[in-house]
């Protein structure tokens, strides 16, 4: 059954007024505070217990039949009809002309709406007048002209020209009850027709209605398509009258050409016909060419058939089986070869436009004859002549999932049609005498080229062009059409293309010159409120209701057009570009090409105010260099609380421009995988602290490893209201950067970054105390106005930096510690590290290019001197990671081991001997007892710390288990070639 739109139901409910109603059959009224009492009507009622309230625009009543509802449920009551039956009354705007008392019925079985056929007309005529009123049902029905729309059929010309309709049960609300002598009559004539079925359903009810017309213009067949989804099972889809089938669809076209196109459905003729080629019919199914085909083939002596079936099973089995019938008839054969699965309507859809991409199959349909391919004819496409478009609200756009794009020229179509569709040309057999100069020749005379002033039309009726001058004063918009003015506020709060509410100020002069204006907010896509605003405005004005609602038309096409590019530019990608001065490009580039760029880089960090963490802030800067890397460096900053791991973070990001980096506090597990495809792409993931990302920490991982996310969801189709998989996809390369105070971390993080610690010595400390005093000096303060200037320049040299392929021609004479299994992803770090410096130096280095593939590949070279600067900064950050302890615990224990050398040197006893607290460590190394719990802990679980029981109740005591080793203990990277050798190579 054809369900009434939920929106439709709801508009009724909102307009159609119950208080009209009510008065309208002679009930009294009085006001009594906000609602209005009545005697009710469907019982006999003495004293008023009908309540009817204006604001919630319902009714109830107090008494004896306790009923109440809306519009539509008075409507039922009063008039004893069915739901749908008092939804057709509304929309009809039926009421009783003058005041009437009700008269109780259980069942109506007088219609209200007229009959759309006459008793008095014979079959053919009856017939007709079905067929017109099913076309004006489909102009009126929002989800008909939605499955069209589905099946890309809007045209107007197409749903007048061939009458389609749509049946949706309101027939039989319009003809007399059975119980009548004339609806029995005419109830019997339709169903011996086959319109009504004995049961008394409409037998097309919920389909798109498709009429087969004689020569004479009479109806011989009718053909239905179910638009409903989710049918019972067993309810066919497709439908036709009862009986043997009739007629030949579009039978003037056999008349006017001799060649044919043959199609299986009228579906995928009228998809033919829409896109130009007008040469066309259908046979009713697989198995249904009839009598009536053959002889309107050999009536108007058709010579070429080109066979259009689905290329499915079936219709693969029933062109094999035509095809001899035909050429039996001397009419030449082709068999048009769609992608495996696909019909011609699919087809039409999926590859636009539909009028060159069906006529490049046409081109290259398959011969079913036997012998030599028959040279192509010269008779030109039939074209219906143009017809001026209705000014009507456009169709909405099948969706980008729906269509592919067709870029300009027929040959990027055929490629296009090779490449979607399954290769056809394997499967064919080839025509035994056919060249391929007579293939690339043959021209399908159903696809000529036509004269330049007729081209091929296009599936859907033309736009209308709507030239009215716009004004555009913030968010109003007006419009002049004549003397009258119109201002639109609100369109920007419109970003779907169901819905245009907008407030509308419509302005003028009246016939006697006076001043006038009507404002109304409305949905300029509903037809009611549009009627509305067009009746009030006409009475304001003074003027024509018709010149307010062509006013209105316009309008509505010149909102549509600006909505369109209000949501083309919300959801362009947001590109942000910066335009570099020529004065600013030559201090950046004067950087880049300094000799000394590495120590230069060093001392703009000092001159900014970050004293010391040499080594920490070239990593981290060479870190952020090597986002134009495929493969980039991830950095994580670690320190203990307050120690400055955010402040070196911020300071190497504060040489990188902000369209370059994008920084958080925190983010979701899921987040990452919503960015744009591109947003991170050669950026900078800054993560002020990794606990914040630790949901995350999953997709970072990947990130950085795979260079790309990808995640499917399921969400809502726009269009369909289902459920479908959507695939989000974030690319990359990205170098991540990092903060943590955790003194262990995951180790698949730390597989993945370089870690960088910061010193925590006392004379850190003291150096950052000093430059904090200085900061609050005057010579501070001129130090800051320098800061901006210098973090200009390199945010400059950043902007200039481009991705670069780095080549690395000492290689394979590098060496590299292979004593542990992560080495593995450390050795990638070491490379990295060194052509993340090339790459810094890439306007010092020359340019080579070299082809390959016949394509030219341009590089750059890393020179010793970049290998020796990443061995010196190497050995102290990768050292630290291939370490067992963490930096701060290290320290720790050197500290630890110091304070044991100095008391047993002052007591003149053995190491071994000699037994610590936690209390002496705290003293000795001013650390704080949580911060000294926690590392101490690891040092027991490492056994550089034994326990031993104290001397009061369970107090503990240590032994140092650890002696310093010659080279002072800290963590070294081993393995590394000596440069001077590598220089001499």
């Amino acid at each position: 059954m054809a369900r009434i739109p939920e929106e439709e139901v709801e508009r009724l409910k909102r307009e159609v007024s119950v208080q009209r109603l009510a008065e309208a059959r002679g009930i009294k009224l009085t006001r009594h505070g906000a609602d209005l009492l009545g005697k009710c009507p469907f019982h006999n009622d003495r004293t008023p217990s009908l309540v009817i309230t204006p604001a919630k625009n319902l009714w109830h009543c107090l008494g004896a039949c306790n009923a109440g509802g809306t519009c539509i449920d008075w409507v039922m009551r009063a008039d004893g009809i069915s739901f749908r039956h008092a939804v057709e009354l509304l929309k009809a705007d039926h009421l009783p002309l003058a005041a009437a008392p009700i008269q109780h019925v259980k069942v109506g079985t007088v219609r209200k709406l007229p009959p759309p056929v006459e008793r008095e007309a014979d079959d053919r005529v009856l017939l007709l007048q079905v067929v017109d009123y099913y076309n004006e049902t489909l102009k009126q029905s929002p989800e008909a002209m939605k499955y069209l729309q589905s099946r890309g059929l809007t045209s107007p010309e197409i749903i007048a020209r061939f009458k389609l309709g749509f049946a949706n049960r309101t027939l039989g609300y319009r003809l007399p009850a059975k119980n009548r002598a004339a609806g029995a009559e005419m109830r019997g004539r339709l169903q011996r027709l086959g319109v009504i079925r004995e049961s008394g359903h409409e037998h097309f009810n919920g389909s798109i209605v498709i009429p087969v017309l004689n020569s004479s213009g009479e109806v011989v067949e009718m053909y239905g398509r179910k638009i409903t989804p989710n049918l019972r099972e067993g309810t066919p889809d497709h439908l036709y009258l009862p009986g043997a089938h009739a007629g030949v669809w579009n039978e003037e076209a056999l008349a006017a050409s001799k060649e044919i196109v043959l199609c299986e459905s009228l579906i995928d003729a009228l998809s033919f016909w829409n896109a130009g080629i007008r040469n066309v019919t259908a046979s009713y199914g697989v198995n249904g060419f009839t009598a009536d085909h053959r002889a309107a083939f050999e009536k108007h002596g058709i010579e070429r058939v080109y066979i259009a079936y689905d290329r499915d099973e079936a219709g693969e089995k029933a062109a094999a089986a035509l095809a001899p019938e035909l050429m039996s008839m001397g009419i030449e054969c082709f068999r048009v070869q769609f992608p495996k699965g696909m019909d011609a309507n699919e087809y039409a859809l999926k590859v636009q436009p539909a009028a060159k991409s069906l006529a490049v199959l046409l081109n290259k349909a398959e011969w079913l004859g036997k012998g030599q391919r028959p040279e192509p004819r010269s008779i030109e496409l039939m074209m219906e002549a143009e017809i001026e478009p209705e000014i009507e609200p456009e169709p909405e756009p099948a969706t980008k999932e729906q269509i592919i794009e067709e870029e300009s020229i027929l040959a990027e179509i055929e490629s296009q049609v090779e490449a979607a569709a399954d290769p056809i040309e394997e499967e064919l057999e080839p025509a035994p005498a056919s060249s391929p100069a007579e293939t690339e020749n043959h021209v399908l005379p159903l696809a000529a080229e036509p004269e330049p002033v007729a081209p091929q039309e296009p599936t859907a009726a033309p736009a209308p062009v709507i030239d009215v001058p716009v004004e555009m004063r913030g968010d109003d918009i007006f419009l002049t059409l004549g003397t009258r003015r119109y201002r639109i506020r609100g369109l920007n709060k419109n970003m779907a293309h169901d819905l245009i509410k907008v407030n509308i100020l419509v302005s003028g002069r009246t016939p006697r010159g006076e001043s006038a204006f009507h404002v109304d907010t409305l949905d300029i896509y509903s037809s009611r409120q549009r009627g509305v605003f067009t009746k009030q405005a006409s009475e304001e004005l003074g003027i024509k209701e018709e010149t307010v609602r062509r006013d209105l038309g316009q309008v509505l096409l010149k909102l549509e057009e600006l909505q369109d590019e209000q949501i083309k530019q919300a959801l362009a990608p947001k590109e942000e570009t910066v335009t570099i001065s020529e004065h600013d490009r030559a201090d950046a580039m004067e950087l880049l090409r300094s000799p000394h760029l590495l120590e230069r880089i060093v001392e703009d960090f000092a001159r900014c105010g970050v004293v010391g963490e040499e080594t920490n802030k070239l990593v981290g800067y060479l870190g952020v260099v090597s986002r134009h890397l495929e493969a980039p460096l991830a950095v994580i900053v670690q320190s203990s609380s307050a120690a400055g791991k955010s402040s070196l973070m911020e300071a190497v990001l504060a040489f990188l421009p902000d369209e370059q980096r994008v920084q958080y506090s925190a983010m979701t597990g899921q987040s990452l995988f919503y960015m744009g495809e591109t947003d991170l792409k050669h950026k900078v993931l800054a993560i002020v602290e990794e606990e914040g990302a630790h949901s995350a920490s999953y997709a970072l991982k990947l990130l950085q490893s795979e260079g790309v996310l990808t995640i499917a969801s399921t969400g809502k189709d726009p269009n369909s209201g289902r459920h479908v998989t959507h695939q989000y996809r974030v690319e990359g390369p990205v170098m991540i950067f990092l903060t943590t105070t955790a003194i262990q971390l995951d180790e698949e993080l730390l597989n993945r970054c370089m870690v960088l610690s910061v010193n925590e010595e006392r004379e850190q400390t003291q150096a950052i105390h000093r430059v904090q005093r200085e900061a609050q000096t005057l010579e501070g303060l001129l130090r800051r106005r320098d800061r901006d200037a210098i973090l200009s320049v390199h945010r400059n040299a950043q902007r200039l930096l481009k991705p670069m392929a780095v080549v690395n021609p000492y290689a394979r004479e590098l060496t590299f510690n292979d004593g542990q299994t992560r080495t593995r992803r450390d050795h990638t770090k070491y490379l990295t590290l060194i052509r993340s410096i090339a790459l810094l130096h890439q306007y010092q280095r020359p340019r080579k290019t070299v082809d390959h593939r016949g394509r030219p590949v341009e590089y750059i070279e890393v020179t010793v001197e970049d290998i020796a600067v990443a061995n010196r900064l190497a050995h102290e950050v990768l050292g630290r990671t291939l370490d067992e302890l963490p930096p701060q615990t290290r320290r720790l224990l050197l500290a630890v081991d110091e304070m044991v050398t100095a008391e047993c040197t002052r007591q003149k006893m053995e190491r071994a001997d000699y037994r610590f607290s936690r209390r002496d460590v705290r003293a000795a190394t001013g650390w704080g007892d949580t911060q000294l719990k926690i590392h101490l802990h690891r040092l027991e679980e490492l056994e550089y710390l034994l326990i031993h029981r104290g001397g009061r109740g369970q107090s503990i005591v240590y032994e140092l288990m650890f002696t310093r080793p010659s080279d002072g203990g800290k963590p070294v990277l081993g393995g590394l070639i000596d440069i001077e050798k590598l220089g001499k190579r």
